[in-house]
């Protein structure tokens, strides 16, 4: 296999030999020239300062990794190749039903994966911060107790955004102050996960501190984790942010699924960029406790997948109602949304077509498409509303929900919890650990609103974005609006309404753009199931041709 970036090392043990799988070092690369090269791209946010993490040793990861792939040889691989490599969650467990695949057979492939493209230097993606060492045994266990399963989420790797509490990692938020951050609990979502059998695989790179540090940077990129690169097109095509690790690990199947966190386009725009399904639920269906915070007006964790058939698996997986989350008191229970993808149909179905956005012509012709799938298409211009003060609300929500974050979860270490804190913390040794800036942070101290115009301003970002949907949605009898990656995105956040992004073709230059479904509060049921239909009428998303 030319580039073979695992070699074995054959070892002698009473005089049998033993084949051991054996991950060469990272060594760190001189970077000069593709940064000069960067610096004349179109998009200024896509000329970059540096890529590879001066923080992270991929070695430690490495290390991580060796040990549970040990038994695992390049001939496995290649042999469960065509069982896992883009197969959704239900397809995936027949074939462990059927004893041509394990769960920890399942869980060393991804891991064997993730060596064999980041570590090398043509195709790493900067995606992985880190990794589970105990995430092979957790699957040796889920093989042994086969009878145990309840949800098709069981013995499934996952992979989750590094804002999200893990117990036994760092939750770093993709930043230097917290690159040693060690909660001891997990995330409500994540206790939900493993209580149904998911083994969280990995923690992915993102924008640091949830993309609202700098202003004007790349999206992806973090002092913790570097550079997040797209696989479609490493240094050319944006990653989208936040949950731009999250995002780039789906497009190169590292794992079954993976979770990102959104304030305001933070899963839908990372999807979009990399080809996968993306859902951005209702705030309050999902709880936010133990996620590092942007805002706990908008703020919710979702599902990052391959495909709508598993983002229904992972949402119901994270469900319920936390007693430490005030937002998700009385919210839907037992709504089982695989279920329920079997009624999917666009036949009948009243679709409202923002005027602004047809002259995008990806966007019409799967408009189109809709038409001739029996879908009704209804165009509509869109309202003007008055959307000043949403970075004051932003501002705001982040300087009191930050310290409460850290307060509560912050390792013992930690002593910083304050934004004015961090800024100055920043501004030593500032090329380590902000060589963008941080220009929102500084933002944040200088917002000046007050809790009476604060709590006006939330009402009228509301009311206003409400307003931006249902007068369509009301005058046309509409069921969904449709959009185009992550616009509108913080319209639908301030009226709290569920988003689901799925690909709907690639541009001239292979670059992925993705259809949006926006529904009401808490139609995730709805949006899935059409978003569903159209995916299995469709079927655009292409694996990257250098990730095969």
């Amino acid at each position: 296999m030319k580039n073979l970036i695992l070699v074995l090392l054959f070892l002698t043990a009473a005089c049998k030999p033993v084949q051991k799988t054996v991950i060469p070092p990272w060594v760190s690369n001189d970077e000069t020239e593709e940064l000069v090269e960067s610096s004349t791209h179109e998009a200024k946010n896509m000329r970059f300062k540096l890529i590879q993490s001066k923080i992270l040793d991929k070695n430690d990861i490495w290390k991580n990794i060796e040990t549970q792939i040990a038994d695992f040889k390049i001939e496995d691989y290649q042999r469960l190749k065509s069982f896992i490599l883009e197969q959704d969650i239900p397809t995936i467990q027949a074939h462990i039903k059927s004893g041509v695949l394990t769960y920890k057979h399942l869980t060393q492939w991804y891991l064997f994966r993730i060596v064999k493209f980041e570590n090398d230097k043509n195709k790493t993606l900067n995606n992985i911060i880190a990794v589970n060492p105990n995430a092979v045994n957790e699957a040796i266990k889920r093989d042994k107790n086969k009878s145990a399963q309840n949800h098709p989420i069981f013995g499934m790797p996952i992979i989750i955004k590094d804002n999200i509490n893990m117990a036994g990692l760092p939750t770093t938020a993709g930043t230097h102050l917290l690159r040693n951050n060690r909660t001891t609990s997990n995330a409500f979502i994540i206790d939900r996960i493993k209580e149904k059998g998911g083994i969280i695989l990995a923690k992915s790179n993102l924008s640091e501190w949830a993309n609202y540090l700098c202003s004007g940077c790349p999206n992806g990129y973090s002092a913790a984790g570097g550079q997040t690169l797209n696989p479609y097109a490493r240094k050319l095509f944006d990653t989208g942010g936040s949950s731009s690790g999250s995002g780039s690990t789906m497009a190169a199947n590292y794992a079954t699924a993976s979770v990102g966190t959104e304030t305001s386009g933070s899963i839908l725009s990372p999807s979009s960029a990399n080809s996968i399904v993306g859902l951005k639920p209702t705030t309050g269906l999902l709880s936010r406790n133990g996620i590092v915070p942007l805002s706990s007006t908008l703020d919710t964790p979702g599902p990052m997948t391959r495909n709508v058939i598993d983002s229904a698996i992972l949402l119901s997986a994270m469900s319920g109602e936390d007693p430490e989350d005030a937002a998700t008191k009385n919210n839907p229970k037992g709504k089982n949304y695989l279920e329920e993808l079997k009624n999917g149909s666009l036949k009948g179905v009243r679709f409202g077509v923002n005027k602004s956005l047809l002259k995008d012509s990806i966007y019409m012709l799967n408009i189109e498409k809709i038409i001739a799938l029996g879908g009704i298409a209804i165009e509509f211009e869109p309202e003007q509303i008055n959307f000043d003060g949403f970075g004051a609300l932003l501002n705001a929500d982040m300087k009191i929900d930050l310290p409460k974050y850290l307060n509560k979860y912050a390792s013992n270490e930690i002593k910083l919890f304050s934004i004015a804190d961090i800024v100055d913390y920043n501004k030593k040794d500032s090329l380590l650990k902000i060589p963008y800036g941080q220009a929102r942070f500084e933002g944040i101290l200088a917002e000046k609103i007050n809790d009476e115009d604060l709590s006006l301003l939330k009402i009228r970002l509301h009311e206003e974005s409400v307003s931006f949907f249902e007068k369509p949605l009301v005058q046309f009898n509409l069921d969904v609006i449709l959009s185009i990656n992550n616009r509108n995105a913080g319209y639908a956040a301030a009226a709290n309404y569920p988003c689901i992004t799925i690909p709907m073709g690639y541009e001239k230059t292979g670059k992925p753009i993705g259809i949006t479904i926006i529904g009401r509060p808490y139609e995730e049921d709805k949006i899935l199931k059409i978003g569903y239909a159209f995916e299995q009428a469709t079927k655009y998303r292409k694996l990257p041709e250098n990730y095969n």
